[in-house]
């Protein structure tokens, strides 16, 4: 995905400015008390970003330059990293890594598989992945599933929001959350 990372920043903004509290991520990431995270697919930082302005020790990574441009001005403090998901490799692992904002359904057809993978190897034993992102035709729970167990990754709980509404079979949106052996 090819996006203008200030085009993005302020649609996100627009969007976020009438809501109550726009980080139910962040809250749903403090359940799991963990001590580093990484945002995988961070985009401008908005989840990265909060993270660390409540404490944790944070790294966002993203494929798009552009996007990371924005991170950095927002918050220079933050390690951020230009990679695909399925290539990166930090040299260090992390209590939970977490896919916010549908980015399964932004990587190229073909390339989940290595993005789950390639999140689980970021993973401190017994870490947690935590993904949310919307249900279509394109990509489903079932190969979600499938490729965080061939990542090493089991299914802890999952809800239809970062809310922590019970996910249904008629949910539109899921927030699974595997963890490592």
């Amino acid at each position: 995905m090819n996006t203008d990372g200030e085009d993005y920043q302020r649609r996100i903004a627009e969007r976020l400015a009438d809501e109550e509290d726009p980080h139910g991520e962040v809250r749903f990431v403090e359940r799991y008390a963990p001590g580093t995270v990484l945002d995988a697919g961070c985009g401008t930082g908005r989840v990265a970003i909060e993270l660390a302005r409540r404490g944790y020790q944070v790294v966002g990574a993203d494929v798009s330059e552009s996007m990371l441009s924005t991170a950095r001005r927002l918050e220079p403090a933050i390690e951020w990293v230009c990679a695909d998901l399925s290539d990166l490799d930090l040299a260090r692992r992390s209590d939970v890594v977490v896919m916010a904002g549908n980015v399964p359904l932004f990587t190229a057809p073909g390339t989940t598989a290595g993005v789950v993978a390639g999140c689980a190897r970021h993973l401190t034993s017994g870490g947690w992945l935590i993904t949310g992102f919307q249900l279509d035709k394109s990509y489903d729970l079932a190969t979600y599933d499938a490729e965080a167990s061939a990542a090493g990754l089991s299914l802890v709980e999952r809800y239809a929001t970062w809310d922590l509404d019970p996910f249904e079979a008629s949910s539109e949106y899921a927030v699974s959350v595997h963890r490592a052996a």
